[in-house]
């Protein structure tokens, strides 16, 4: 076996369900999930159905690279959200279609780590746990940057010290990030860019929630856009992921795509020809149906405006709370552990949240997610009005 595997860590959803157990919440209470960041919102018709007048081909092997259509498709949409050149942008070299973002983020450390350079990879703390997940895997030490209050929730470039960048092949970021929906500013971002020219390594930018913001005149900015905007044009070792499960609410379409540094992708590409993970044609035709149409995302983002401003109204009075740049998220402090909020809450008012230590790990004398609970908005308006009710009803009797 690999010895890797010892050194993984339980999911998340593991050691929450661990926690529930025996606990036997009111049978007269609905449970309400806000745990898992799995979208509820009604899945487009017309891209359901492109997906089934697409049916026929599942009689053929779909290619690796997916078809032509599809990243012409993918390259203007990125040409038009992050307003890059449309002549730096070539569907055939700087783009490839996956199934879903989870397993690309994991399946590029395989691909890019070097085990025998002793090398770290970086990601924020908290974080998304197929980022460590990945770079153990891969033979590589995760390195931790936490984002706290203190840090305005982003990862603290400036505080690694050289001989750690030296070791740096590979650094996760997540913007919008997940769980604290903090937007990494276009100029941190450059400044990323430039120590990756430096130290060369390469720049995973988990975007999968870029498109659920709040201000319209204000969409977060991609690692692409920083790059094209400083004068790198080939996106020099820079590579961002995008999926349809949140901007679609798609999570079980499994469709997403890689795009930048031309170099990687080849060798991603070619990574993924054994790997043997090609979307399907009818998810491709899905696909090219939700990244060409923008109005079932403006419907989704205001569906998310108006949940986030039920909850929070409810619960700013009782808990600190605060409205993130995006995604779908909110990171309250509790006044109380954060797996005691988490049992009590569900004992008495059957609503499951996540404790915010799940999402991260103890560095450099802290665990930035101890007294943080994530909360998911995934619910419809009325269920999550509910639960802020509940929530509130739970702290005041605490």
């Amino acid at each position: 076996m690999n010895p890797n595997l010892t050194h993984l860590h339980s999911y998340p959803f593991e050691k929450l369900s661990h926690l529930k157990s025996g606990c036997l919440p009111p049978e007269k209470l609905e449970h309400i999930p806000l745990s898992i960041g799995e979208p509820k919102h009604p899945a487009p018709d017309f891209v359901l159905q492109a997906m089934v007048d697409n049916l026929a081909g599942l009689a053929s092997y779909p290619l690796t690279k997916g078809s032509p259509e599809l990243r012409r498709t993918i390259a203007n949409w990125l040409i038009q959200r992050f307003k890059l050149n449309k002549n730096h942008i070539d569907p055939d070299v700087h783009i490839l279609p996956v199934n879903g973002t989870r397993e690309a983020l994991f399946a590029i450390a395989q691909t890019i780590i070097d085990p025998t350079e002793r090398p770290l990879v970086f990601m924020p703390n908290p974080f998304y746990q197929i980022y460590e997940g990945a770079a153990i895997l891969a033979g590589a030490e995760p390195y931790f940057l936490n984002t706290t209050a203190d840090t305005g929730f982003l990862p603290d470039f400036d505080s690694v010290s050289e001989k750690d960048w030296q070791r740096c092949q590979l650094i996760y970021v997540c913007s919008p990030g997940n769980p604290t929906g903090r937007v990494i500013p276009q100029a941190s971002l450059e400044k990323l860019i430039e120590l990756a020219d430096k130290y060369n390594f390469i720049i995973i930018s988990d975007e999968c929630y870029s498109e659920l913001y709040f201000d319209e005149s204000q969409p977060p900015v991609g690692l692409l856009e920083a790059a094209e905007a400083m004068g790198n044009t080939e996106y020099k070792n820079c590579l961002v992921f995008h999926s349809l499960s949140k901007r679609s609410n798609l999570p079980g379409l499994r469709s997403g795509f890689v795009a930048g540094d031309a170099d990687v992708i080849q060798q991603f590409f070619r990574y993924r020809t054994y790997h043997g993970c090609a979307m399907p044609y009818h998810h491709q035709a899905a696909s090219i149906a939700a990244w060409s149409d923008e109005q079932h995302v403006l419907t989704n983002r205001d569906r998310y405006r108006e949940k986030f401003k039920v909850v929070i109204d409810i619960l700013s009075d009782v808990i600190e709370i605060e409205q993130p740049d995006a995604s779908f998220y909110l990171w309250p402090k509790t006044q109380m552990d954060d797996e005691l909020f988490t049992k009590g809450l569900y004992a008495q008012q059957n609503v499951t949240v996540l404790p915010g230590k799940y999402l991260s790990r103890d560095t450099a004398g802290i665990n930035p997610g101890s007294n943080r609970i994530r909360m998911a908005l995934v619910a419809e308006l009325e269920q999550c009005r509910e639960a802020a009710k509940r929530i509130r009803q739970f702290i005041e009797n605490s």
